[in-house]
């Protein structure tokens, strides 16, 4: 099966990784070629355009930051869906809206391509190691012929429909991950202010019924004070956008993911958007002492 990866970032590059390890022939594509290099290295083969990525693939997949992103290298001046033979299949992993992917579907059943949404849940980590839980939406034939590649890449897929219904079910993640994160730095916060110890708080909290088992991951970022990113806090207050925007589109009523938007951006306003998105506990405590 010859694969065409287009997004190297965080997420995609490890990804790509774990395919090119796993034996599949793959061609990449990014928009800055250094983030390709060590895959590269390891026997990939570099397109300068997405529309030079996708020839003589079976597979395309799309790991992109935004739908403007997506659109652009599928539709664009180099863009990639015309270039893709009769009956290829595009997968799109990144994190979009659903009416844009049942959008993108439409495009791609217009060439005679087949379309799965396809977004992930798991961080970098689980992208290095294969551990990713894949939420797909789309034709269940097409799903299975693409059951080798999720297997280099994830620990497990849930077929939950219909184009587009992938993606709904990521933002339905989206929006727990990011109120949860920030309920508990709110949480740990007000026990400091109320004079308790901060390793106090931890040691009951993480692991507890209140608090989200990903949170023991995220422990040693807010000890230490250092927030290397495995998921960008720019890139959630994104998604909460992106949750914010489904939500208008369906008439559902959403004020905690609307606070929650305007406290990650404002996060992303002082200077936190490139941090892992556990720094939202530094933005909310307001000092130089984490």
């Amino acid at each position: 099966m010859n694969v065409a990866f287009i997004g190297l970032g965080i997420m995609g590059s490890r990804m790509a990784a774990n395919l090119l390890a796993g034996g599949f022939a793959l061609t990449v594509h990014n928009r800055t070629r250094d983030k390709a290099d060590a895959l590269i290295a390891h026997g990939a083969r570099w397109a300068d355009t997405p529309r030079e990525a996708v020839q003589g693939a079976d597979v395309v997949i799309t790991m992109l930051a935004h739908p403007e992103a997506v659109e652009s290298a599928a539709l664009g001046e180099t863009g990639f869906l015309g270039a893709m033979a009769s009956g290829a299949i595009w997968m799109d992993c990144s994190t979009v809206q659903p009416a844009f992917s049942r959008r993108m579907a439409a495009e791609a059943q217009r060439h005679g391509v087949k379309f799965l949404d396809a977004p992930v849940a798991g961080t970098k980590q689980p992208a290095q190691t294969g551990q990713l839980v894949f939420w797909v939406g789309g034709d269940a034939e097409t799903v299975q012929a693409c059951g080798p590649l999720f297997e280099k890449m994830g620990k497990q897929v849930n077929h939950v429909g219909e184009a587009g219904m992938g993606i709904a079910f990521k933002m339905v993640i989206n929006h727990l991950l990011a109120t949860s994160l920030l309920a508990f730095a709110e949480g740990l916060v007000l026990g400091e202010s109320l004079g308790i110890g901060r390793d106090v708080l931890l040691d009951a909290l993480i692991g507890s019924a209140v608090a989200p088992a990903y949170l023991a991951g995220k422990r040693g970022k807010i000890e230490s004070g250092e927030y290397e990113a495995d998921f960008p806090l720019r890139w959630m207050q994104k998604d909460l956008q992106m949750v914010a925007e489904a939500a208008y589109q369906t008439g559902a009523a959403m004020p905690l993911a609307n606070s929650a938007k305007e406290a990650y951006q404002l996060a992303v306003r002082a200077g936190y958007g490139d941090d892992d998105m556990s720094a939202i506990y530094a933005f909310i405590k307001g000092n130089d002492d984490v």
